[in-house]
């Protein structure tokens, strides 16, 4: 099925997706990598904002409007909502590099979606048991989904470019493939029981 959603995503509409439904996203969302995540999983603050939200496993490209200034220059939150950042691409950073940081954050924030690419080990997929999907970006369609967000803030620039805290606006953004459902399922998990199996045939 296709689902066309505004974030927040709210948990009733989290728990209707399925594997292999076909998202699109408009709306709110964060990008955050391993650095974010560990920082946010330090401080005390409740971010209030992640509630329900899809974070997303990216590190964009990104460089001020203004004619000739350079790539990862110094850019401030101020310029972000002022709207001088444009987005070059953002396309989706493989997740499992977040597995040890995802089952903490998933139950401190109640995040509803992640989004990235490659998946998430068995202990990520229990903790978004009924509260939380994974969500298969296209690797290599950086540009496209650029074209699909646009900055609103941006926080911690300290980390550099990749791992700083982008807060992004979605106009559909997608196709976005529902690969870890909260009911437990996955395909990647499935895909390879299907590998092994047929594997098995051969030798």
């Amino acid at each position: 099925m296709k689902f066309e959603l505004r974030t927040p995503i709210l948990n009733e509409q989290v728990n209707k997706l399925r594997l292999n439904d076909i998202v699109y996203l408009t709306g709110k969302i964060f990008s955050i990598r391993d650095q974010a995540m560990r920082r946010i999983l330090k401080e005390n603050h409740p971010h209030p904002e992640l509630k329900n939200a899809a974070i997303y496993n990216c590190g964009p490209l990104v460089r001020k409007k203004e004619k000739g200034a350079s790539i990862g220059g110094n850019w401030t939150s101020r310029e972000a909502k002022s709207g001088k950042w444009e987005l070059i691409s953002a396309g989706p950073t493989t997740s499992s590099r977040m597995n040890d940081l995802a089952v903490d954050f998933i139950e401190r924030f109640q995040v509803s979606a992640i989004i990235g690419k490659g998946g998430m080990n068995e202990m990520v997929l229990d903790a978004m048991r009924g509260k939380c999907v994974y969500l298969s970006a296209v690797g290599g369609s950086g540009a496209i989904s650029a074209d699909q967000l646009k900055v609103l803030d941006v926080e911690w620039e300290d980390l550099g470019m990749p791992e700083a805290f982008w807060k992004l606006e979605a106009n559909n953004f997608g196709p976005l493939i529902v690969s870890m459902d909260s009911d437990g399922n996955s395909l990647y998990q499935e895909n390879i029981r299907e590998v092994t199996a047929n594997l098995e045939k051969i030798l």
